[in-house]
């Protein structure tokens, strides 16, 4: 028995998780676009491979490896990226989820730094500790893209290594090359902390009033 992932919607303040599909090409292919000097180490598509991303996205989701989303904005009301869960473990046994991962991440140069990555990451984090009852979520990057680095570990991963020649290269020129991937990951005991470090980021950017401690 396989374990098939399958990604509900997953709505909060400043953006909506949906399920990948066509319907989102159009504004991806916008997205893709905005300015490709933030992408030198991730696979993002050209506006015109924007369908055939899908494609193959939704492929991978076919087999139950893969649960691709696209970003939507909600002050906008456009998809503004992709993300995803995808290699799911069962350990213990074939119909519990004990490990996934998220990645396939990638956001238009004018959502960057706006909470909507943060936010992203709070509602997939959520769903999977507290609804699927994972142990472990991992995250990975290229071991040389010191941004993504950065960003990870500001949403709470911890680093845990290098995994050389791990994956292939997304750096154009090194079509034919594989990658050092860095890794790091959330286990369940250190979710709650990292879930109140991620709701602050998102009130903040949301510009609410932060909540008065309690004594």
């Amino acid at each position: 028995m396989t374990y098939m992932l399958k990604g509900p919607v997953l709505q909060g303040a400043l953006v909506r998780l949906e399920p990948l599909g066509h319907h989102h090409a159009a504004d991806l292919a916008t997205a893709a676009e905005e300015d490709r000097d933030t992408y030198a180490f991730t696979w993002v598509p050209r506006a015109a491979e924007v369908e055939a991303y899908i494609d193959a996205q939704l492929a991978r989701a076919a087999t139950g490896r893969l649960a691709p989303y696209a970003q939507v904005s909600l002050a906008t009301g456009r998809a503004v990226g992709t993300t995803a869960y995808w290699d799911p473990r069962c350990w213990l046994s074939e119909d519990h989820l004990d490990a996934v991962e998220v990645g396939f991440t990638w956001l238009a140069r004018s959502a960057q730094g706006t909470g909507v990555n943060a936010e992203s990451k709070l509602l997939l984090f959520r769903h999977a500790f507290e609804e699927w009852q994972v142990s472990r979520v991992d995250l990975k990057t290229d071991a040389r893209n010191a941004r993504s680095r950065a960003a990870i570990e500001r949403v709470g991963a911890r680093f845990e290594g290098v995994l050389r020649n791990w994956s292939r290269s997304w750096v154009p020129g090194e079509e034919d090359r594989l990658r050092d991937s860095a890794l790091f990951s959330i286990t369940a005991e250190e979710w709650p902390q990292c879930r109140g470090r991620l709701e602050a980021r998102v009130l903040r950017a949301a510009g609410a009033p932060r909540p008065t401690p309690t004594r």
